[in-house]
């Protein structure tokens, strides 16, 4: 199973674990971050989450030849309090989210996530979901269509590209990629073809859609901050600027001085805020790292710190 964690070292590193760290995985994949987490807290523990069966039977198996001081949570990270609180855990020392879809979940045809290879419209990360990118091309109106591909695809074609799937499923539902693939280009000039796939936006915007992908991020950082303890960090990998933002954005709101007391010489405890940033740029990829891994090219790595 190739999947090469991005900013490995770097995430690691930024979570400054101890032998008894307690440490939540928020999005497990296939354990390439978790396996390295669990060889630095040996006398601490980790908890996984993950929706997907498949990645979570590989990192079962990955994770055990190197300890047994985790679990693994079949649950989207969203629910990370009421889960923890279930096994009796109030607290944690570190929280990483590696926002990005692994690759074996790309490289899998059969998934539904690649515009390169056939299969049935899936994009289903959890697949006891009944709701998949089929519903979505062949049930939400031309408006609900073009806005999800202009919000969470950022592409210009958006509306064009809506009209024209509208269209083609009046003759038939839209069943496979490559269909849906050949139904986008129609609808892009060729001129923006040349340099950039017209489909890679789009299938971007469907699989977010499909898993709610932005809509929970917020909320579990709001969860995953009120559960560190002092000392504790959150890192968040985000992958496309539409992440970026909110975790951008939620930091800054965490860490921000009230206007009040800002710029005063000596500011009394009690108005500072509970979180500080440990990077104040977001941490990129090194060049090496990405001619080995292209996707590492647009990951992005933000820290915050509970100080008191």
């Amino acid at each position: 199973m190739k999947h090469i964690s991005v900013l490995l070292n770097e995430a690691i590193d930024a979570l400054n674990l101890k032998e008894n760290s307690i440490i939540v995985d928020a999005t497990l994949g296939y354990g390439g971050h978790s396996s390295y987490i669990l060889a630095r807290i040996k006398e601490g523990f980790l908890f996984a989450f993950d929706q997907d069966s498949e990645a979570i039977r590989y990192s079962t198996n990955r994770l055990s030849k190197v300890g047994t001081n985790f679990t693994i949570i079949k649950s989207n990270f969203c629910n990370m309090r009421q889960k923890l609180e279930e096994e009796n855990i109030s607290f944690v020392d570190g929280v990483l989210f590696d926002l990005g879809v692994s690759s074996p979940q790309l490289d899998d045809a059969s998934r539904g996530f690649s515009f390169h290879e056939d299969a049935r419209l899936d994009m289903r990360m959890d697949m006891s979901s009944s709701f998949s990118a089929y519903n979505i091309v062949n049930e939400y109106s031309q408006k609900e269509l073009s806005r999800i591909f202009r919000d969470y695809g950022e592409s210009q074609f958006s509306n064009n590209i809506a009209k024209h799937i509208v269209d083609y499923r009046e003759k038939k539902p839209i069943e496979t990629t490559l269909e849906l693939v050949e139904v986008i280009k129609e609808a892009v000039p060729l001129k923006f073809r040349i340099h950039k796939h017209p489909a890679r936006q789009i299938f971007q915007a469907l699989r977010i859609e499909v898993n709610h992908e932005l809509d929970v991020i917020e909320p579990a950082l709001e969860q995953a901050l009120s559960l560190l303890n002092v000392g504790g960090r959150v890192a968040v990998i985000t992958f496309h600027s539409l992440e970026d933002r909110i975790v951008k954005n939620y930091f800054k709101k965490a860490t921000k001085i009230d206007d009040k007391v800002k710029g005063l010489p000596d500011i009394p405890d009690k108005y500072l805020p509970d979180f500080r940033l440990v990077y104040h740029k977001a941490i990129v990829a090194k060049e090496e790292e990405i001619f080995n891994n292209k996707r590492a090219r647009s990951a992005k790595l933000r820290v915050i710190e509970r100080v008191k």
